[in-house]
């Protein structure tokens, strides 16, 4: 007997348990922090009379204010909660509780009293009388810049610079020649958006005065000659045709761009000094520093294509400039800083010149740089320097043997003695916070798999410490959570060791194959290891891998924070991060029998789009499903400072060649592609290019444009992105029938 089954396909799938969803939302970040998980990271405020420091403590039903007395260097709550919920109640003539006080952007503390804000208005708190005040509104113009003497007042009008005086009211004009396009005193912002064909810009300011408040340092912007980007917004629900936007943003290999052009004056004479000869883009304008030397600046200029940096001293009286420091490199000059210390007459900077970012002096007189710190590790932060006691706190990955190169701690560099001092010992990943007078700091230690630890310490002896508190994590570990494995692979030179993260699901199996899920961001400006606690639960990777999946997030070589040698690896070539990624997957599945390495998904956003829809086109043998949100997926298209910095300029055929819409016919698997419709960070138009190269080339592939969402993706705009990035993968890669109705409160 012949049957004949005309079943749909869809009918067939199993279809994945409405628990495993369930289970996955309860580990989306924004259900776990204060809800399952509290003071994995614990927001503090320093008191302004340097006394103490205000810890703000979370538990299952309660938040507590707390401060750390630096005297007797013990912790003790910061007011009366019950005392002050009764007293905002009464004066706010609102229900407040003593375990839930509504204190936001808590400002200007001192030991009996600090300001906050409620529903958009300001208030003083007393605390010896308990009695609050509100607060008149704030009189800050952001368009107004007084003179460190408060003698003059200095604004924009018509596209030129005035400055009035505080003393008389009068005014004097310093420039004349603004007008619409070529405007004095002023910046270009990163996301200034126009409405309309030909809409004003918002008004922007832009002066710095020099400590005497003798001379103003500002810029013209230039706005003639710039093409602009657009964009065209959907979703107004009281308008039925779109409205135009647009904004100016250069690509790679531009010349039709913003430039921002120095200009000085001088108050008393009026002399105006526009510096042409140092005229930048409005992503790249040069950096001005006032010395506190009369008539001095000192400028740091990012030369275009970023192989080369240089630092001069500016005399404005003679309108000389002196070379100070020239660094170049073949590949590029990332992570450069400097800061100028006139009390040392030097400039403290970090560089990467010995192939390590590390600590220099520049002395200003001799101009010799010498190193302040040597040796193979990368230094992630300078945070303070003491002037007075000739030191330098600054945080470091990888200086110390054995440890993981990702995990950062707190040093002390003494200048006259040329020690460094290891200021938190533990094994453990280190996030840190300065006390402003230099004497003690706030420790929240933890790695993924060890909770946060919140200390305060002495930076003098950083063993004299109080425990503030531990995370709690009773509610996830109740749930079943394992914290992600952290695991090491070997990258395409044979030799060097590659750090990653593994989220498994709480329902592991290890007698079953799983799919595998790569989340991507090969930067390279960063990096991905999640190097505390808090970053591990905020990636929602445990989320996902409830659905039934391996996830990894690992960091092959040509990202950030390690060596320069391991950095330029993605120099030019970008096309190629993905190499220790597919590498590192074989790795595992031949470790692990649980992985599944003939399953492969990706996903990724911004720079991590690029890389999820170029996996699919550069290893379509290999990865069989992606997700790109908000990709660049052409860095032909892109903001110009990102892909100069990394691929190079001017623009060559390295950047044709990396395209994923040049590479569009190579797709074989399955492909999701979304965008947010007014993103004026990554343009869209690059994902539309893309899709109409799929189209061409004949491939079958997913879009979906969120038209009110901008880079990143909030609220209703963010779930609905999460389950059809969720499903995707359950469908096309675990081949089951995936859920639509989610409940993402997460009451689990």
């Amino acid at each position: 007997m012949l049957v004949i089954s005309c079943l749909n396909p869809v009918v067939l799938m199993a279809q994945t348990p409405t628990t495993d969803y369930k289970k996955a939302v309860s580990f989306l970040y924004n259900n776990l922090v204060n809800k399952k998980v509290f003071n994995a990271n614990v927001p503090s405020v320093w008191l302004q009379d340097s006394s103490g420091v205000i810890l703000i403590l979370n538990e299952r039903n309660k938040r507590t204010y707390h401060t750390v007395d630096f005297k007797t260097f013990t912790l003790n709550l910061y007011f009366d909660h019950e005392r002050l919920a009764k007293l905002l109640s009464d004066s706010l003539h609102t229900q407040i509780k003593s375990n839930d006080l509504p204190l936001q952007n808590i400002s200007k503390p001192k030991k009996d009293h600090f300001d906050m804000d409620y529903k958009g208005s300001a208030y003083h708190i007393d605390l010896k009388n308990y009695t609050v005040r509100r607060l008149p509104p704030s009189k800050g113009n952001e368009l107004e810049s007084a003179s460190p003497d408060g003698k003059w007042i200095a604004y924009t009008k018509d596209y030129n610079l005035f400055i009035k005086s505080t003393l008389d009211g009068s005014i004097k004009q310093l420039s004349t020649q603004g007008k619409r396009k070529f405007e004095f005193g002023t910046y270009y912002g990163w996301s200034d958006i126009i409405e309309g064909e030909d809409g004003e810009r918002p008004q922007r300011l832009s002066v710095l005065w020099s400590p005497d408040s003798k001379w103003i340092q500002s810029y013209i912007c230039d706005l003639r000659i710039a093409k602009k980007m657009f964009l065209l917004d959907w979703s107004i629900d009281t308008l039925y045709k779109p409205k135009l936007l647009s904004y100016y943003r250069g690509s790679p290999g531009d010349t039709d761009m913003v430039r921002m052009i120095p200009v000085f004056y001088n108050i008393e004479s009026g002399e105006e000094y526009i510096k042409y000869q140092a005229t930048g883009t409005h992503t790249n304008p040069m950096a001005y520093e006032w010395s506190t030397t009369p008539n001095t600046i000192f400028q740091e200029n990012a030369i275009r294509g970023y192989q080369a940096v240089e630092i001069h001293k500016c005399n404005l009286t003679t309108k000389q400039d002196d070379l100070i420091y020239r660094e170049t490199s073949k590949t590029n000059i990332d992570n450069f800083s400097s800061n100028f210390i006139e009390p040392w007459n030097k400039i403290i900077c970090t560089s990467e010149r010995s192939g390590w970012k590390q600590i220099y002096s520049i002395d200003l007189s001799t101009k010799q740089i010498v190193p302040i710190t040597n040796g193979t590790y990368y230094v992630n932060d300078i945070l303070r320097i003491d002037t007075a006691r000739h030191f330098i706190l600054f945080t470091a990955s990888g200086k110390e043997p054995n440890r993981n190169p990702y995990h950062q701690h707190l040093y002390q560099v003494h200048l006259k003695e040329n020690s460094v001092k290891l200021l938190t010992p533990e094994d453990l990943n280190h996030d840190i916070q300065i006390e402003p007078g230099n004497n003690f700091f706030i420790d929240q230690m933890s790695t993924v798999q060890i909770p946060t630890l919140t200390a305060f310490r002495s930076i003098q002896d950083p063993t004299k410490k109080i425990e503030i508190c531990k995370a709690d994590v009773t509610l996830i570990d109740s749930l079943g959570y394992q914290p992600p494995q952290i695991i090491t692979t070997i990258a395409r030179d044979h030799k060097t060791v590659l750090y990653g993260a593994l989220w498994k699901p709480t329902h592991f199996n290890p007698g079953i194959q799983y799919p595998i899920i790569d989340q991507t961001y090969t930067g390279p400006h960063t990096f991905m290891f999640p190097r505390n606690f808090f970053s591990a639960l905020a990636r929602s990777n445990q989320a996902l891998a409830e659905l039934g999946f391996i996830v990894i997030a690992i960091d092959g070589m040509g990202t950030a924070n390690r060596s320069k040698a391991f950095h330029d690896v993605s120099y030019k070539n970008m096309g190629k991060n993905l190499e220790d990624h597919r590498l590192s997957i074989l790795q595992l599945g031949r470790k692990y029998n649980w992985i599944d390495t003939t399953r492969v998904g990706i996903f990724g956003h911004s720079a991590g789009g690029f890389d999820a829809g170029h996996a699919v086109l550069e290893y379509p043998d290999f990865y069989k499903v992606a997700v790109a949100s908000s990709a660049d997926h052409d860095f032909r298209m892109e903001k110009d400072w990102w892909p100069e910095m990394y691929m190079g300029w001017p623009v060559d055929s390295t950047y044709h060649l990396v395209s994923n819409i040049t590479m569009a016919g190579n797709l074989t698997g399955k492909l999701l592609i979304t965008h947010g419709g007014i993103d004026e960070n990554v343009n869209p138009s690059a994902t539309f290019k893309l899709a109409e190269a799929l189209i061409k080339a004949d491939k079958d592939f997913d879009m979906l444009i969120l038209p009110s969402q901008r880079h990143g993706y909030t609220g209703k705009y963010n779930e609905y992105f999460t389950k059809r990035k969720w499903n995707y993968f359950v469908e096309h890669l675990l081949n089951k029938q995936p859920v639509w109705n989610i409940d993402f409160t997460g009451t689990y």
